[in-house]
């Protein structure tokens, strides 16, 4: 099941942004995984600062660029996210304990996610952000049972 949305401008994709987490809200998400993939400066951190927003982060939501992982405490959940596009090697997940990372308590946002190819857990979604003339188009595509209810929180306007 895929989601395709033209977003204009930034508005439009928070929402989007927004329905994705009051789906998640609905569902529980704890041990959740989305990859986010695109060029540079498509709006992949962007989109996943609207999603902590959503999901009831308060503060400020920087980019993982050079720290590879932000971790965002959201309750009962702490939700990872992850950039790994200066990432030399996928080995060096290991010597950071990435395996600890993936639980029942936590969920992941990963940016260049094939860049951590080998370790990282399967995808529940994947969010594919395209330039399209002045916005963004956004593929989403669900892998797993989560992300199709989900979806169809959001195709029924229930999220």
């Amino acid at each position: 099941m895929k989601i395709q949305r033209y977003c204009a401008n930034e508005t439009a994709s928070r929402e989007l942004a927004f329905s994705l987490g009051r789906a998640f809200i609905q569902l529980g998400y704890g041990g959740t995984c989305c990859y986010l993939r695109g060029e540079l400066g498509a709006g992949k951190t962007t989109f996943s600062r609207s999603l902590l927003h959503a999901l009831g982060h308060e503060g400020k939501v920087k980019s993982p660029t050079y720290t590879l992982v932000e971790p965002y405490d959201l309750g009962d959940i702490t939700m990872y996210h992850f950039d790994l596009y200066r990432l030399a090697d996928p080995e060096e997940l290991e010597f950071m304990g990435i395996r600890d990372y993936f639980n029942d308590l936590s969920a992941s946002l990963v940016e260049w996610p094939d860049r951590g190819e080998g370790l990282l857990p399967k995808p529940d979604i994947i969010i594919d952000i395209r330039y399209e003339n002045e916005g963004r188009s956004f593929e989403l595509e669900a892998c797993s049972a989560f992300a199709e209810q989900c979806f169809s929180l959001i195709q029924e306007n229930k999220a």
